[in-house]
């Protein structure tokens, strides 16, 4: 993937016969993903232009051009939908898109070197970091003002104050 696209969203499964395919859109109105002209995949050689269709509950429904049919749609699963980042909005102050937090250095709140920004990611439950840390691991923080009080994208670090208990080892399982 090269550095100046941004993921803004996730092809999901077909809908129906006429190559329909729900979008997991990452932009914050969910249906401002074709609002971007034509999107890329990773390497920035292949597009899709989008068309949303409509809603089903909670999901946007898109038409990709050029896929008219069950099969094309069933193909595109999972492809993940990029945009040059010159092409997105300016971020506000204390806003930031995911890809500009992944490889930040990340420390405690005493200053105290503790990993490096690995993933951000949202699963639907609230944002997070994963940092992989030397001493712990891959580490989940939540991406909270509590939890991450300071984010500083010019100087290359976030600032971690993990909650009670997350640091500390686990309980070793028992073998059934």
């Amino acid at each position: 993937m090269t550095a100046d696209l941004i993921c803004v969203g996730v092809l999901g499964s077909a809908r129906g016969l006429k190559g329909e395919l729900r979008v997991k859109s990452y932009t914050a109105n969910a249906e401002d993903i074709a609002a971007y002209g034509a999107l890329t995949d990773e390497t920035g050689r292949r597009t899709f232009e989008l068309k949303v269709t409509g809603r089903h509950k909670d999901q946007v429904l898109v038409r990709v051009r050029g896929v008219d049919d069950r099969t094309g749609a069933e193909a595109l699963n999972g492809q993940k939908l990029f945009v040059p980042r010159d092409r997105l909005p300016e971020t506000e102050e204390d806003e930031f898109y995911f890809s500009d937090l992944m490889g930040l250095h990340a420390e405690l709140t005493d200053g105290t070197p503790f990993g490096t920004v690995a993933q951000a990611e949202d699963y639907g439950g609230g944002p997070f970091l994963e940092i992989a840390s030397p001493g712990h691991g891959r580490v989940l923080v939540p991406f909270t003002k509590a939890c991450v009080p300071a984010v500083d994208i010019a100087g290359g670090r976030v600032v971690i104050d993990p909650p009670q208990g997350l640091l500390e080892p686990g309980e070793p399982e028992e073998e059934a």
